[in-house]
């Protein structure tokens, strides 16, 4: 594979890197021509929603901005961080001429949250959800000189239930809850296709078989006579190929073997990729259309209450990553940006992530495959609940959809080992089954039916509602190191530590030996410039009593590790938090990535497992 898919893409013109995020945005689907969409567009917010009949369709908008950054984020150029009920987008685009005889497609890698877009005046796609990609075939749109005027809006009114993550639904920020982002927060970007072309393929590893399965679906209108053909390539050279004729399938069934000689698992030690390139070919053998996309081959299984990776237990030291920046929210300001947030987990001695209450941007899931950073995928709807103080979190069909369109954009990852469709769900344990139910249920369903290479936690935390699901979680953020291990004793015994309604009831369903860890703990606060200033009217926060020093947080970090690293019965861990987050002041490292504490310290802590699975060292030694 090449050393970075979509490094050789490229405009028609050379790429321009004053662009910002320039890079190719779907590294697993690579085509060379493409035309990045990003930087300044006309911009307009619509307070009222009123814009359609005002006419913002067919005038020039009152502003500008830069995308892919939200209005909300400073280095849009906004920074407008009210309520935007509705803001407008409009460019115009001149398509490359060699483009001509092409299908276009315009694609949007994610706008918040409801979208409308129009090319030239015609309605050409409408899209529900913030965190998932979509495109429009904008070929019919096109005018004689293939000018695309491009007008985009974008809805996101805060008065009914949606799945918004840390998004704010206050004016300011506060408790978990961040500033808010609305409109086009992804790259924007035209790709010319021919009539019969590649979709995205489902890429399956088989361990066992030494082999992976494809699923390659194509857009084909009434060409006959075409094949499919998939290369697997190691260092450029291909290994093994596979090829089907195409009727009027919708997709293509492949296989390709993988030799002894070539056979080399994907893990955290050794992240090895290989290349693929799929390719239709006409009846006379002549190239339709070809894409490059990549493979890891690695297996997650379950043995009792173990995860194993390749069939070998490998305890997942996992932090909770927000994805956040001060200035551009919850887009990356840079594609380094990505990359340095897992160098600076794995130098904390992390090997992975809970990619927590957004859906990460692809670019960032195919640096996690080549650092060999493991991955939970999870959906952005933090406290759905029904019938209680959090009811406008209540959760409904869209969810379900939209969790669907993740799970298709990320299924290929070797990174992702397991999938979280909810989060934290509030609802005591009754008589009658609720509209939580019904969700949970659905979208564990559907993960399952998606995919049954990766086990799935129904919710992480709190309202376990699925007697089958594969792993079983809480959220401790006892402080106390001696009080959280005892609390953690019960496991056993199959009784587990877990979340509770307290006075008011229970909130799962009974425990049935799943493989178990602590998805949230920790969280331990600490700022030393506020600790310094002893302000007592900081709104600043994170768990339990401030730590009066570093060495005072060494020490309860230590203790509350060694807790879960002692456990022979726990697969994993999740740690509260790797930045700062605006208020939220229990990150490792300060919301700007700077240092908060002795990293090598923190690292010598957790790689303590191996003392622990050797049998050299106890818990509490």
């Amino acid at each position: 594979m090449p050393a970075d898919p979509g490094s050789t893409a490229t405009t028609t013109a050379a790429r321009d890197d004053s662009v910002p995020r320039p890079e190719y945005p779907r590294p697993q689907l690579v085509r060379e021509r493409w035309l990045n969409l990003n930087g300044e567009w006309e911009f307009e917010i619509d307070q009222g929603d009123s814009g359609l009949e005002r006419g913002l369709l067919s005038r020039p908008l009152a502003s500008s901005i830069t995308v892919p950054f939200a209005p909300e984020a400073e280095l849009s150029g906004i920074g407008n961080t009210d309520f935007l009920h509705a803001v407008w987008y409009r460019r115009e685009v001149q398509v490359p001429a060699d483009w001509q005889g092409q299908q276009i497609l315009l694609h949007f890698q994610a706008v918040d949250y409801d979208a409308t877009v129009w090319v030239n005046g015609i309605e050409v796609t409408r899209h529900r959800g913030g965190f998932s990609p979509f495109s429009a075939d904008i070929t019919a749109a096109l005018v004689e000189d293939d000018v695309a005027e491009i007008v985009v809006r974008a809805r996101d009114t805060r008065d009914e239930p949606q799945p918004r993550g840390k998004q704010s639904s206050l004016f300011h920020n506060h408790d978990c809850d961040y500033t808010r982002t609305t409109g086009i927060w992804q790259t924007v970007w035209l790709e010319p296709v021919p009539v019969a072309h590649l979709q995205r393929p489902r890429i399956s590893p088989d361990v066992a078989g030494s082999r992976f399965h494809l699923r390659v679906p194509l857009t084909n209108r009434g060409r006959h006579g075409l094949r499919v053909r998939a290369d697997l390539l190691v260092d450029g050279q291909q290994i093994s190929t596979d090829s089907a004729a195409v009727g009027t399938e919708l997709a293509a069934q492949l296989v390709l073997d993988v030799d002894e000689q070539h056979r080399r698992l994907w893990s955290p030690e050794d992240p090895f990729l290989y290349g693929l390139t799929l390719t239709i070919l006409g009846a006379d053998g002549t190239v339709v259309d070809t894409v490059d996309s990549y493979a890891g081959l690695r297996s997650v299984s379950i043995d009792g209450q173990a995860i194993l990776v390749n069939g070998e237990r490998l305890f997942q030291r996992l932090v909770l990553d927000q994805g956040y920046w001060p200035q551009s929210l919850m887009t990356a300001p840079s594609e380094q940006a990505l990359i340095d947030d897992i160098r600076l987990s794995m130098e904390a001695g992390f090997n992975g992530a809970r990619m927590h209450q957004k859906v990460f941007e692809e670019r960032f899931l195919y640096h996690a495959d080549k650092m060999g950073y493991l991955l939970w995928g999870e959906f952005a709807d933090w406290g759905c609940s029904v019938g209680t103080e959090r009811d406008n979190q209540r959760p409904s069909a869209t969810y379900v959809t939209q969790w669907l369109e993740v799970l298709d954009r990320d299924y290929n990852h070797p990174a992702i080992i397991g999938w979280c469709p909810l989060n934290e769900t509030h609802q005591v344990l009754h008589d009658r089954i609720t509209v939580l139910d019904d969700v949970t249920r659905a979208m564990f369903l559907a993960t399952k039916a998606a995919d049954l290479t990766r086990p799935v936690l129904d919710t992480s935390g709190y309202s376990h509602r699925v007697f089958d699901t594969d792993v079983w979680d809480s959220h401790n953020y006892e402080q106390d190191p001696a009080l959280f291990a005892d609390q953690l004793a019960g496991l056993a015994e199959g009784r587990p530590y877990s979340n509770n309604g307290g006075r008011r009831g229970e909130f799962n369903l009974p425990y049935n030996g799943q493989p178990y860890f602590v998805s949230e703990f920790g969280g331990i606060w600490w700022n030393a410039e506020e600790a310094a200033a002893a302000d007592p009217t900081s709104e600043t926060w994170g768990y339990g009593e401030r730590v009066r020093d570093i060495e005072e947080f060494h020490q309860r970090f230590d203790g509350l590790v060694e807790a879960l690293l002692g456990n022979p019965l726990m697969f994993g861990y999740c740690y509260t938090q790797l930045t700062d987050v605006f208020q939220e002041t229990n990150g490792i490292y300060h919301f700007d990535r700077t240092a908060k504490f002795d990293l090598e310290r923190i690292r010598r802590t957790q790689n303590a497992r191996a003392a622990y699975e050797s049998g050299t060292k106890r818990t509490g030694e």
